[in-house]
């Protein structure tokens, strides 16, 4: 067993992954828990935290020296001064309309800002809820908090939906009189070193005393990084939500497109509602396996469903009204799976559509991760319509935080 361990957590939506690597960025242990309660609840993700503590093996977790993690981007709890939580975190999914007029006069040039499914919109919910004498913190940044028992801090990519500006590496102007200004986190680059994990957590989980914590990143930012994408490959994530990644040479502002920088590259993305979570809402994983071995991936249905998870949708069309088209269902099961496959290829194509905006140029090769990369019937129908070249990755999203974890900086 190899001295030096690196550690990388993702917690997604409906659970928690680790990943450990070895100095040669060999995986050598992953594990996985399900959320035992609800996703909202912060508490769940750090059962589920504490259960992969408890299964690591005891020779891997005395070498783990740096830990890093990632976590569902604009999903936000508020918590007291002491980071303990208040009550539910406000998820990425659900739109907050209530202080529209006043976000609108607050992020006047930030239109990222205004969506009704932005980290601003959520504080501004949260601080109705329950004061400004609260701090509100992004999951990946409360779970790094619960490591350190220092919830102080906040790495940038998770708090663009907040208000965070890359470039200018500050926070809007309009927030400086703010009187709630003192709830956001104090921004870390991706990547750095934190400090060290608290000592009465490390005694109980036997872990390394000396362990670092480095500040994370998005879980789809941690699904870039495990892809390990060349230049002209664009990135697709299939998960509870269908998210795209492509490079980017400069970063540019376009309205329902965001921008990150991690491990040095810079990056543009988005994120629909739909994905793989409508399935689950119809079938088991095994019905799915079963049904789609019935599909015929050469002819199409005439079928038009927009199999989103919920009313709304934030790329590539930002509409929080839009609602759900998940009918008429025929009496095929293989042919209703094979319409919601459809349904969801078309978001993918005009994500990519959305982003070539950006980018002026489509990627020449998709790289995709995630629970629906595993379906080759799926992928030949995502082919058909995208007309771009699909493979599947084996690698998962928190395999992405070790090596966020392994090359990190001071």
């Amino acid at each position: 067993m190899p001295n030096k361990c690196f550690g990388g957590l993702d917690f997604g939506t409906s659970g928690a992954r680790i990943s450990v690597i070895n100095s040669q960025k060999d995986l050598i242990y992953t594990f996985s828990f399900p959320y035992e309660s609800d996703f909202v609840d912060p508490n769940s993700w750090s059962n589920a935290c504490e259960k992969l503590l408890d299964n690591l093996p005891l020779d891997i977790r005395r070498n783990i020296i740096r830990l890093s993690i990632s976590g569902t981007s604009g999903t936000l709890v508020a918590c007291d001064l002491k980071g303990n939580p208040l009550g539910n975190a406000i998820p990425y999914y659900q739109a907050c309309n209530n202080n529209k007029n006043f976000i609108t006069s607050l992020a006047v040039e930030e239109e990222h800002l205004q969506t009704p499914y932005s980290s601003l919109s959520k504080a501004l919910e949260l601080i109705d809820r329950y004061g400004k004498n609260i701090i509100l913190r992004h999951q990946s940044d409360w779970m790094t908090g619960w490591f350190l028992k220092n919830w102080k801090y906040g790495e940038e990519g998770n708090n663009i939906k907040l208000g965070w500006d890359l470039i200018t590496k500050s926070w809007p102007k309009n927030y400086q009189n703010a009187s709630w200004q003192k709830c956001l986190p104090l921004i870390i680059e991706s990547g750095k070193v934190i400090g060290r994990i608290n000592s009465e957590l490390a005694e109980k989980f036997k872990l390394d005393r000396n362990m670092l914590i480095i500040s994370g990143t998005t879980d789809s930012n941690a699904a870039f990084l495990a892809a390990e994408l060349d230049k002209d490959q664009g990135l697709t994530v299939l998960g509870t939500t269908i998210v795209l990644k492509q490079k980017i040479v400069k970063p540019r502002k376009v309205k329902g497109i965001t921008v990150h920088r991690i491990a040095g590259q810079w990056i543009c993305g988005g994120a629909s509602n739909a994905g793989c979570g409508i399935l689950s809402r119809f079938y088991s994983d095994l019905e799915i396996e079963e049904l789609s071995r019935q599909i015929n991936t050469s002819k199409e249905t005439s079928l038009c469903l927009l199999p989103l998870n919920s009313r709304g949708e934030r790329f590539p069309v930002n509409n929080p009204l839009l609602e759900p088209i998940l009918g008429p269902r025929p009496v095929s099961d293989s042919l209703y799976l094979h319409a919601l496959f459809e349904g969801l290829a078309r978001i993918e194509l005009k994500g990519w559509e959305k982003l070539n905006e950006l980018t002026e140029s489509f990627p020449k090769k998709i790289v995709t991760i995630g629970g629906g990369s595993k379906n080759p019937h799926w992928r030949k129908i995502r082919e058909k319509i995208i007309k771009i070249p699909i493979v599947s990755s084996k690698k998962t999203t928190s395999f992405g935080t070790a090596l966020l974890a392994i090359n990190a900086k001071r």
